[in-house]
């Protein structure tokens, strides 16, 4: 598997140079332009569920997770996945656009510290969640691996690539409700590598229903994870029903 694939790409080809902004091609050193990332929807810890970050649960834990509890501890995302958020990562998965990794991966950074408490513990490992092995080979590389990779640099934690796989070919969940999403990943993921009594993060791009995250999680913990948190880019406004 290539390099670009594991998500271990060369960082200095991502170096801040000057270079056209995604969204208003206004030169910047960033690939998003500070008055671009101003007009992004941030994800306010103060009024989004705990536990999977849905808005408007004002840092309480939502009712969908009080009655179907995630297999996650609790989320962390950066932005709420609407446009021109949506416009860039698209960008990224279907374009290649590789520049706006930096810009992700400290936004998502950026977020688990401005979570950190006083007494806030980072997990001791970061994982990315895998991709379905027909779309790797589509895309070409894994854009959660890359985001993993990006954010463990900058938070100085150490990142597993390989510790969780992806064992069974799942059709996109786009599309689906959340019954059917969970239906659709269960048992999708193995995790062969011993996590007894570790705290571990999972990356991803966008969480919409928490679904495959969860059911992430639970692979996780079946491997001995104490703890489990969701770090993501961006976060569905409306769950499926």
């Amino acid at each position: 598997m290539s390099i670009v694939s594991l998500g271990l790409f060369d960082r200095s080809r991502l170096s801040e140079i000057d270079q056209a902004c995604a969204l208003c091609e206004a030169t910047d050193q960033s690939a998003v332009c500070s008055a671009c990332a101003d007009s992004l929807g941030r994800s306010r810890r103060a009024f989004v569920c705990v536990k999977c970050a849905l808005p408007g649960a004002s840092h309480e834990v939502c009712g969908k997770c009080l009655s179907e509890p995630p297999h996650f501890d609790s989320t962390v995302a950066a932005f709420h996945y609407q446009y021109p958020l949506d416009k860039l990562v698209q960008s990224l998965k279907f374009g290649a656009d590789l520049k706006l990794v930096r810009f992700f991966s400290n936004a998502i950074a950026e977020a688990v510290l401005s979570s950190a408490g006083e007494n806030r513990l980072f997990p001791e490992i970061v994982v990315a969640l895998p991709l379905a092995n027909q779309r790797l080979k589509e895309r070409g590389f894994n854009q959660a691996a890359m985001l993993a990779a990006g954010v463990a640099q900058q938070l100085k934690l150490p990142v597993a690539h390989g510790a969780m796989l992806r064992i069974r070919e799942t059709p996109p969940q786009s599309g689906l409700n959340r019954e059917a999403r969970i239906k659709n990943i269960r048992g999708a993921f193995a995790c062969d590598t011993s996590l007894v009594g570790k705290s571990v993060a999972i990356i991803d791009d966008v969480m919409t229903t928490g679904a495959t995250l969860s059911e992430a999680a639970r692979t996780l913990r079946n491997a001995g994870a104490e703890r489990v948190e969701a770090w993501v880019l961006a976060r569905a406004l409306l769950e499926r029903s």
